[in-house]
């Protein structure tokens, strides 16, 4: 769950940073579906990094990363299970945790650590009959002195152009707390009824109804309508 409700990686190589300002872009160009292709445009603002580095934004004072799961080492995952204990007062499981792993994060850093992270990891959700390649965010979260400051905002700002470019559909679940961030920037909740496909079939989850919040990308907008059916994993389904 993105948790404004909640949400092992393997190591990762040195980082390069490129100096971008403020504007947020890197790359030009139409959306694409190609996961590969939207990290080479990540990476292409420095092409002297190498393989397997990407880049890293001056934000001022601070500095936002984008890394794969695979890109980052142990220190960097303990640093971010550790904000995200904090963040949610020990209501954070091992199953959120799993949750948040194997896809795309976007890491804040100021002088004293990690300071925001979210990721967005792919699922699959059946819309109408067709399953959709879909980034699901998970484990957003800020630093207790650093709340407020617009940090959650530039979170999910990267994990949503990673979901307009390479993602059919964006969709995460959130507390009535943390919807806000995301209603504000354009989310919709969906206002229909939530299924699963779980082992022994499909069956419905009014507990996660009313809490589903979808972006649509490349598939481009959903029938309130039609059946919304994700798929199973351990821990909550949404």
């Amino acid at each position: 769950m993105a948790r404004a409700k909640r949400g092992r990686f393997g190591r990762g190589r040195p980082l390069l940073l490129c100096h971008i300002g403020r504007s947020g872009h890197i790359g030009t160009g139409s959306p694409t579906r190609s996961l590969t292709t939207l990290l080479q445009r990540l990476r292409g603002c420095n092409r002297s990094a190498g393989p397997g580095r990407l880049a890293a934004r001056d934000t001022g004072a601070m500095t936002l990363r984008l890394a794969h799961t695979a890109e980052l080492d142990r220190s960097e995952l303990r640093a971010v299970r550790a904000l995200l204990d904090a963040a949610f007062d020990g209501d954070f499981s091992d199953e959120d945790w799993e949750h948040g792993l194997g896809g795309m994060h976007a890491l804040v850093h100021d002088g004293a650590g990690l300071a925001a992270h979210g990721s967005v990891v792919q699922r699959r959700l059946r819309h109408r009959g067709r399953w959709l390649r879909t980034g699901y965010v998970e484990a957003v979260a800020v630093r207790a002195d650093v709340r407020r400051t617009g940090l959650g905002g530039r979170v999910t700002a990267e994990l949503e152009r990673i979901i307009e470019r390479a993602y059919d559909l964006g969709a995460l679940s959130a507390s009535e707390d943390g919807a806000p961030l995301y209603t504000a920037r354009g989310w919709q909740r969906w206002p229909g009824q939530v299924h699963a496909l779980s082992p022994d079939g499909i069956v419905r989850l009014p507990e996660e109804e009313g809490g589903l919040y979808l972006r649509p990308a490349l598939a481009g907008p959903l029938d309130p309508a039609g059946e919304l059916v994700l798929d199973w994993r351990d821990g909550d389904i949404a």
